[in-house]
């Protein structure tokens, strides 16, 4: 996957967040956990431009796990959203599915990374 294609695919997981955020319920906790996903889940598209834009090989990796705490922190915040029965299990598979996916890419990326500035 390039870089062009994985900055697209984290803007557009910021842009389900979003949509997922926008249509929570009113009530004081959907609130408060939306406002946690809302700010982790953009962050994950945010961040990996600054990835892009990294000036060395250890600015790569830092801002990669920068993306793969954001990315973790996410699912966090989806899995207290179903747990806590505020939006149906069904309704976030696809999200986390794709939230776990590009997960694993950061992670897989950072591990290279690691391993190419040690050669």
């Amino acid at each position: 996957m390039t870089r062009a294609e994985m900055q697209k695919r984290t803007k557009t997981f910021a842009n389900r967040v979003v949509k997922l955020c926008s249509a929570l319920s009113d009530d004081w906790i959907s609130r408060t956990l939306g406002k946690q996903l809302l700010r982790c889940g953009t962050s994950v598209g945010a961040n990996y431009r600054a990835v892009c834009r990294a000036k060395s090989n250890l600015d790569f990796i830092n801002k990669l796990r920068i993306v793969e705490e954001e990315c973790d922190e996410s699912l966090f915040w989806m899995e207290l959203l179903v747990e806590n029965q505020l939006v149906k299990p069904e309704r976030l598979a696809d999200l986390m599915k794709e939230a776990n996916e590009i997960l694993a890419i950061v992670v897989a990326s950072a591990k290279t990374a690691r391993a190419s500035s040690r050669a």
